[in-house]
C-alpha cells in the first residue's frame, strides 16, 4: 500500500498497479485526487497520503508518504473525518499557517483496525469511552441509560466505523482482562471459526500407515523431540545416524492436512503466527491439529516432511534429500533433560543416548564454522510466571544452553537446504545494518568503555565489540544494543541473503504448526515438479510476504503488550517503593528496566538523562493501568 501511494507522487504506469490496489485507485479517481496522463496516474497537487497518528488531546498528525514534506502535518480534531489512529488516509492541504502546515482528512484509504478498545469513564454526567492505549475520549453508540448500567472502567471493543459496541471484554480491575485487551488491540482472536474446527476434527487422532503407501516409512528410526518443558505442539524431531554421518530433520507435515483456501488455511493466513503468553499459547492452527494429529508426539505415528542431510569430514553437506515420510518419535525431551544427558547426568534409552552426544559435538563444530561469517548473540529471554489470579508471581531471564544450540544448528541446516531448492517463493532475509545506526551504536558503546574503529567489515567489527564486552562482563547487554542497531529480518519472494546468520540463502521450513511462512514453503517444495500448481501457489506471493511481516510484528507486540500490562499491575501495588534498575534507553525518552527480584518492566523517567546500562535506584511514582505505563523517579545513581 505505502509503495503504491508513494509512487503516485511521481507517477505510476497502469500496468504496474496490482489488483489489490485498483479499489484504492477508484476511490482516488471518484474524489478527483488523481489524474491520468499518458497512461500514468499522478496524485493531484494539494493532496497528500500518509499514516495518521492521534495524540491524547485528539489532535491528529499525518506522516506523509511524499518525501517533499520534511515535517508531519497537523490535523485538527474537527478535520479527522472519523479516521482513527494508525489509519492510512488521503488528506487535503488547508491554508498554510506558520509554524506548520495543516491538512484535513478526505478519505480513509486503509483502516489500521476494524475495531478499537475503550474503557468507560464518567465525564461530567455523561459516560464516554476512552481509547486504549492512546487515551482519546470518544462518544459511544449506545444509550446513556445502558452505559450507566455498566460498571465504570468497563472494557469494550467497539466498531471503528460508528463506535458501536461489539463486545464487552471485562473491567480494568480484573487482571484476567489483560489478554483480551492485548489481543483486541491488534485484531487477534482466540476462537476458531466453526468450519476450521470441523475440518480439523475430521482428520481424527491417529495416522494409519497403510493409507500412505507412497511415503517412506521411517518409524523404525529412534527420532526424538526437544522442546521447552511446557510445550504443547511439536514441530520438529531429529535423528542422527553416526555410522553414515546423516542427520534427519523431520518436520510436521502440516500441508498434508491444510489445503490452500480451506477453512483452516484462511484462518491460518489471517493469524500468520502463533502467539505465546506466559500462561497460554494462542495457536495459528486449531488445537485439534497443532496439539494432536500434526504434532510429532512421542509413541505415535506421524506424517513428516524431512531432510536427510549427509555431511562429509569437513562438515559440508554433500547430499540433502527431501522426503515425505512417516516417523514415530521414541521420546519427548525437554531442554533441561538433554543438557543433563550431554553432561552425562541423565539416563535414557540407549538407542537415543548413543547418538545425541555425537550429534551435539558435530553441531558445535557447525556453529563454530558458521560464526566465521555470522554472529552469535548472547540474548536472555524473559520468562514470566503468573499466579491463579493472573498477576505476576515471578520473572527470570533464560539463556541459551547446549540443547538449544543443538536444535538450532539442526534447524538452520534444514532451513538453508530448503532455501536452495527455491528460485522464487518465500525467503527469510536479513539485510546488512544501516551505517548511521552502527555509528550511533559505536557512540553509545564508547560511553560504556568499548572503543572500536568503524570498518566496512561489520562481522569483524561486531566480533571485536563482543570480545571487549566479554572482558567487561556486559556481553548480554551489549548484544541487545547491537541487535537494536540492525535491521529486522523479513520475508520476501526473492532471496537477499541473511546477514546475521552469514547465509546467502535462507528460509523458514521447520515450524509450519506456528508459522504460515513455513506452511507455504512446504507447499512450494512439494509442487516443484508441477509448473501449473507452482504458478497457482505463487499468486500474490509478494503481497503475502509483506502481510506476514506485519503479522509477525503484531504477534510480538501482542506478547509484549500483555507483559507490560502485568508489570503495570505489579507496579500499581508498589507505588512509592524503590527498586534497582538500569538505564535501558536514553534517546528520545529515558527508560529504565527493572532489575530487582522482579525483572524486565519498563519504567519511564522524566527530566533525567544518564548513560546506557547505568545502574540506578528508581521510585515508582505513578502507574496508568489502561496504557500500561509506569512512571518513576531516580533517587540514586549506583556505582558501576
Amino acid at each position: 500500500m505505502r509503495t503504491f501511494l508513494t509512487s503516485l507522487t511521481t507517477g505510476i504506469e497502469a500496468k504496474f498497479i496490482k489488483s489489490s490496489e485498483l479499489e484504492i485507485l477508484r476511490v482516488l479517481e471518484q474524489i478527483r485526487a488523481v489524474t491520468k496522463y499518458k497512461n500514468r496516474y499522478y496524485l493531484n497537487d494539494g493532496f497528500v497520503c500518509g499514516k495518521l497518528d492521534i495524540s491524547s488531546n485528539g489532535t491528529g498528525f499525518l506522516y506523509p508518504y511524499d518525501s517533499k514534506f520534511k515535517q508531519d502535518l497537523m490535523i485538527e480534531n474537527r478535520d479527522l473525518g472519523g479516521a482513527h489512529f494508525g489509519d492510512i488516509v488521503l488528506a487535503k492541504l488547508t491554508k498554510f499557517k506558520k509554524p506548520r502546515q495543516k491538512a484535513a482528512v478526505v478519505a480513509v484509504l486503509l483502516m489500521a483496525n476494524e475495531t478499537s478498545v475503550v474503557y468507560t469513564k464518567k465525564i461530567g454526567s455523561v459516560i464516554m469511552g476512552v481509547t486504549i492505549p492512546n487515551s482519546i475520549t470518544i462518544a459511544l453508540k449506545a444509550s446513556q441509560k445502558s452505559l450507566k448500567e455498566l460498571p465504570l472502567d468497563t472494557v469494550l471493543k467497539i466498531n471503528n466505523l460508528d463506535n458501536d459496541i461489539v463486545e464487552v471484554l471485562g473491567v480494568l480491575s480484573d487482571a484476567n482482562v489483560d489478554q483480551k485487551i492485548s489481543m483486541a488491540l491488534y485484531n487477534k482472536r482466540e476462537i476458531f471459526p466453526k468450519i476450521a474446527i470441523n475440518e480439523a476434527i475430521s482428520f481424527g487422532n491417529e495416522v494409519d500407515k497403510s493409507m500412505y503407501p507412497d511415503r517412506i516409512d521411517l518409524t523404525h528410526l529412534p527420532f526424538c523431540t526437544i522442546d521447552p518443558v511446557d510445550a504443547k505442539d511439536f514441530d520438529d524431531a531429529i535423528y542422527f545416524d553416526k555410522n553414515t554421518n546423516e542427520i534427519y530433520i523431520a518436520i510436521a507435515d502440516v500441508s498434508e492436512y491444510v489445503s490452500p483456501y480451506s477453512g483452516i488455511d484462511k484462518e491460518a493466513r489471517f493469524r500468520g503466527f502463533s502467539i505465546y503468553f506466559p500462561h497460554i499459547a494462542v495457536p495459528m492452527l486449531p488445537r485439534e491439529l497443532s496439539e494432536n494429529i500434526c504434532s510429532l508426539k512421542p509413541n505415535c505415528d506421524r506424517l513428516a516432511f524431512a531432510f536427510k542431510i549427509c555431511l562429509n569430514s569437513n562438515l559440508e553437506a554433500i547430499k540433502e534429500e527431501l522426503i515425505s515420510c512417516i516417523i514415530h518419535s521414541k521420546r519427548r525431551f525437554n531442554y533441561d533433560e538433554v543438557d543433563s544427558l550431554i553432561n552425562g547426568e541423565f539416563e535414557c534409552q540407549n538407542e537415543i543416548k548413543e547418538w545425541i552426544t555425537p550429534l551435539f559435538n558435530i553441531t558445535q563444530k557447525l556453529k563454530e564454522k558458521r560464526l566465521k561469517n555470522g554472529f552469535d548473540f548472547h540474548t536472555l529471554e524473559l520468562r514470566m510466571s503468573l499466579d491463579e489470579n493472573g498477576n505476576i508471581k515471578s520473572t527470570k531471564f533464560e539463556s541459551s544452553t547446549p540443547s538449544h544450540s543443538l536444535i538450532e544448528e539442526c534447524m538452520l541446516l534444514a532451513n538453508k537446504a530448503a532455501a536452495k531448492r527455491v528460485n522464487k517463493g518465500i525467503f527469510r532475509n536479513h539485510e546488512p545494518a544501516d551505517f548511521n545506526k552502527i555509528n550511533a551504536l559505536l557512540d553509545d558503546l564508547n560511553l560504556l568503555g568499548i572503543s572500536v574503529k568503524p570498518t566496512s567489515d561489520l562481522v569483524s567489527m561486531i566480533a571485536q565489540i563482543q570480545a571487549k564486552a566479554n572482558e567487561l562482563n556486559i556481553r548480554e547487554d551489549v548484544d541487545k544494543l547491537i541487535i537494536k542497531a540492525q535491521k529486522r529480518a523479513e520475508y520476501a519472494s526473492v532471496s537477499r541473503g541473511h546477514f546475521g546468520l552469514g547465509f546467502e540463502l535462507y528460509s523458514h521450513f521447520t515450524s509450519p504448526i506456528r508459522r504460515y511462512s513455513d506452511l507455504i514453503l512446504h507447499r512450494i517444495l512439494k509442487a516443484q515438479d508441477d509448473a501449473k500448481l507452482t504458478n497457482y501457489l505463487m499468486l500474490g506471493i509478494d503481497e503475502l510476504c509483506a502481510n506476514l511481516n506485519v503479522l509477525e510484528r503484531e504477534a510480538d507486540k501482542v506478547a509484549w503488550d500483555f507483559m507490560d500490562r502485568k508489570f503495570a499491575r505489579f507496579a500499581a501495588k508498589n507505588i512509592d517503593k524503590i527498586f534497582k534498575c538500569y538505564i535501558y534507553e536514553n534517546s528520545n525518552q529515558t527508560i529504565a528496566r527493572l532489575d530487582d527480584e522482579i525483572k524486565g518492566a519498563r519504567i519511564f523517567l522524566d527530566n533525567f538523562t544518564c548513560d546506557l546500562l547505568t545502574p540506578v535506584m528508581v521510585k515508582i511514582i505513578e502507574v496508568d493501568i489502561p496504557t500500561a505505563k509506569i512512571l518513576g523517579k531516580v533517587v540514586e545513581i549506583l556505582d558501576v
